[in-house]
């Protein structure tokens, strides 16, 4: 049995299990035939579920090296680039700033490779993979349904002028933030079958491209905007319920834990809003901008900042448990595992922080500006980059790190 054969058996038995665990929802009101016809769940997405809270319930090695490299990433856009989400195949699926999406296997081995726009920034987004189907919105306002097995495009429906976010998919339906060029933006519900948009809201300003978090047990939708705000809907009636100020840009996905959701923004802070309210539960004041994605377990709120550190903040008070100085901003997404937090650079390096000290475990060199958020499998911890700035002949890297 060849390597991928083992890693897509082993994966399926692993999506059996949790799927037969699973509590069923709320049906979308939008497609009555959701729950029958096509997934409840997503095999994987961005931030490991419509929470985004990017825990990973799994250990990362003692030591690491380097197994292989890939030329990924182009551009040296500022924002965040696309993260590897792992297939029910076994294969990687990444999206880059290229505008190509690419299957790539274990080995490094790329199955297949499909362009998806010829926008100058490409996609910065993470593929959600549902229905043996993968879904990726690009810089061109374009969201996109590809075959899984072969990376065919299915459909492809128009939303606006860019989709800097990835989708959240559930139960039939994709939410994604969607930048028009007033500059104002949206959100919408597009049907996943068929990619006809169900909803949409013209509610947010200033070009959202936060990942949209469902929290179906407080009944909400909400993501956060460069206008400053934090927007909330009812979910699933996709009512406006409200919105909360955070004083400077909401560029990076809010994390939802236990009816709070944690708000990173440019105005240097990190909010705890309440989810059924908008009332502001506590605020942490870092030394700089705040475009990180959280990471959030076990009552304990993992983010970096512009002032090149990470953070641990206590979920109920706030309060500061530790912090970490990477000597680069941070501006990917923080993900934590069992003992570690997983965290990329700008000084090149990814590092593995010690959850409870917050000391290094290992760090790993790389090329550019690390700000993917890693992606830790049975196999292997896979991660991307950022071109080198100025350097047109040095391409961003995907990577593979194994036990060393």
């Amino acid at each position: 049995m060849t390597e991928r054969a083992r890693t897509r058996r082993a994966f399926l038995g692993t999506l059996a299990a949790t799927t037969a665990g699973s509590i069923a929802g709320c049906q979308s009101q939008f497609n009555p035939l959701a729950s029958t016809a096509l997934d409840e769940h997503a095999a994987a997405q961005f931030r490991q579920g419509p929470l985004n809270q990017g825990y990973q319930d799994i250990s990362v090695p003692g030591a690491v090296e380097r197994a292989w490299e890939l030329p990924t990433n182009r551009g040296d856009h500022t924002a965040a680039k696309g993260s590897p989400a792992l297939a029910p195949t076994g294969d990687l699926i990444l999206a880059d700033d290229t505008g190509r999406v690419r299957a790539i296997a274990p080995d490094g081995g790329v199955q297949w490779a499909t362009t998806v726009t010829q926008a100058t920034r490409g996609s910065h987004g993470t593929p959600a993979i549902a229905n043996d189907t993968v879904y990726i919105g690009a810089y061109d306002g374009a969201l996109s349904a590809l075959d899984l097995e072969t990376g065919r495009r299915r459909w492809r429906t128009e939303l606006g002028d860019a989709i800097g976010a990835s989708p959240t998919y559930y139960n039939g339906s994709l939410y994604v933030a969607v930048e028009h060029a007033a500059p104002s933006g949206s959100v919408v519900a597009v049907n996943a079958a068929t990619g006809d948009v169900q909803w949409r809201d013209s509610r947010p300003t200033d070009h959202p491209h936060s990942t949209v978090a469902l929290d179906r047990e407080h009944g909400r939708l909400l993501f956060g905007s460069n206008d400053g705000y934090c927007y909330a809907w009812s979910f699933p009636a996709l009512e406006r319920v409200w919105r909360y100020d955070t004083g400077g840009d909401v560029k990076a996905p809010v994390a939802v834990a236990d009816g709070t959701a944690i708000v990173p923004s440019w105005a240097a802070t990190v909010t705890a809003v309440d989810v059924t309210d908008g009332s502001e539960l506590w605020t942490f004041e870092a030394d700089a901008d705040v475009m990180c994605a959280p990471a959030v377990h076990d009552g304990t709120v993992y983010v970096g900042s512009h002032d090149d550190r990470v953070y641990a903040i206590d979920l109920d008070s706030g309060a500061e448990q530790w912090r970490y100085d990477t000597g680069g901003w941070i501006i990917g997404s923080t993900v934590a595992t069992r003992e570690h937090v997983l965290v990329g650079s700008y000084d090149g390096r990814l590092y593995a922080l010690d959850r409870d000290s917050g000391t290094v475990s290992w760090a790993v060199e790389s090329r550019g500006h690390v700000t993917s958020a890693p992606l830790v499998t049975a196999d292997g911890i896979y991660y991307a980059e950022r071109a080198v700035e100025g350097d047109p002949d040095r391409p961003g890297m995907c990577y593979r790190l194994v036990p060393a």
